[in-house]
């Protein structure tokens, strides 16, 4: 007796592709809007395109030292300034009025400290502890045993303590006028460099809080490409190498690109190793553009290969498959065994294609 067992219509379309592969599957007639391109063939292997993004070869993010209103701001998104030049400041209303209170601090612990100084020396001369004998016949109170020397040593260590407490007082004021002067300085963000506003966080007007950040400024003419480039590879690249980096431009520029500095630990997540590398002068890029990074693998197989678009890739059943162009005008449905990406919009074929075939691209992708 024999039993018949039905499986899901998505897993018998799934064998038969696999069994039929690398046969024709699907023709159908092309449609008059199709978008096509060309399988070309190139030298891949030996490097792999590494990702990464430009950036300026200076930044640095302001932020706020000090609560406050914004009281200026010297410009707008691309503008460039000179160093030494205010780019924002806060009001700082409060804080003048602190360092006059406090030079009036100052001014009293003076006063207090001269007045310290003169009591010390009245007792220094001239003893309040004096004998009653001596106050009328000078010399007597010494014949007759002399002044009270511990009340006299007594007193004039009193007016030493004042003369000292009236000197503390006199630094305590004047550190708080040194603090009041520095957050003064906190108030006003000085261009460190000449550069270009980058982005503003807020505007003439705000309220800030100590750590709002307010505006980000750069260096834009000095570009490096950042990337995080794989634990294994980074022993590869030392300061002074150049490498080749792919643009993300119209034309893909490919430019010599300096390595910088090579951060001396892996992140621990991702496994990956930072790297900075100068760009050359005047290059089609600028900061926040994707930019690839073509790195030695030596573990990288190395040979001729089709290469196609990733949006002509389409997935059925899980499987990688793309529309092929008969010479008919039909479309063949064929199904790939794809490789690594060669760059963010392309990937080898490995199997399934050969040069000079046309490939449909997916609508939307």
């Amino acid at each position: 007796m024999c039993m018949r067992q039905d499986y899901p219509s998505h897993i018998v379309g799934t064998l038969l592709l696999v069994l039929i592969w690398p046969l024709s599957v699907v023709a159908e007639q092309t449609g008059g809007n199709s978008e096509f391109a060309q399988v070309e063939v190139r030298q891949v292997g030996g490097t792999v395109p590494i990702g990464g993004t430009v950036v300026p070869h200076k930044d640095v993010t302001f932020t706020a030292q000090v609560p406050g209103s914004v009281e200026f701001i010297a410009g707008e998104e691309g503008d460039q300034f000179q160093q030494g030049v205010v780019l924002v400041r806060l009001d700082a209303a409060q804080l003048r009025a602190r360092r006059q209170a406090a030079l009036a601090q100052i001014a009293n612990a003076e006063a207090a400290l001269r007045n310290a100084g003169v009591q010390y020396d009245r007792e220094r001369r001239s003893p309040q502890s004096r004998s009653m004998m001596d106050q009328f016949m000078p010399g007597m109170g010494q014949w007759m045993g002399g002044p009270d020397k511990v009340q006299r040593r007594a007193d004039l260590y009193s007016e030493s303590v004042q003369v000292e407490q009236s000197r503390n007082a006199l630094y305590q004021a004047q550190s708080q006028l040194g603090e009041i002067d520095a957050k003064l300085k906190d108030t006003a963000s000085i261009a460190p460099f000449n550069g270009v506003i980058v982005k503003k966080f807020v505007n003439q007007g705000d309220t800030v809080q100590p750590g709002q950040p307010l505006i980000n400024y750069a260096v834009v003419r000095a570009l490096q490409l950042q990337v995080d480039v794989p634990a294994r590879l980074a022993p590869l690249l030392r300061p002074g190498d150049r490498i080749l980096a792919r643009l993300d431009d119209v034309n893909k520029t490919e430019v010599p690109a300096r390595v910088s500095r090579v951060f001396p630990m892996a992140d621990p997540t991702r496994h990956t190793v930072r790297v900075k590398l100068d760009l050359p002068q005047n290059v089609p890029a600028a900061a926040g553009m994707y930019a690839e990074l073509l790195v030695n693998d030596p573990t990288a197989v190395e040979g001729k290969f089709p290469i196609i678009p990733i949006s002509a890739v389409t997935h059925r059943g899980g499987l990688p498959m793309v529309y092929v162009l008969r010479p008919d005008g039909t479309n063949e449905l064929r199904l790939l065994r794809l490789g690594d990406r060669v760059d963010r919009d392309h990937v080898i074929v490995l199997t399934g294609l050969v040069g000079g075939e046309k490939v449909r691209r997916q609508p939307g992708r």
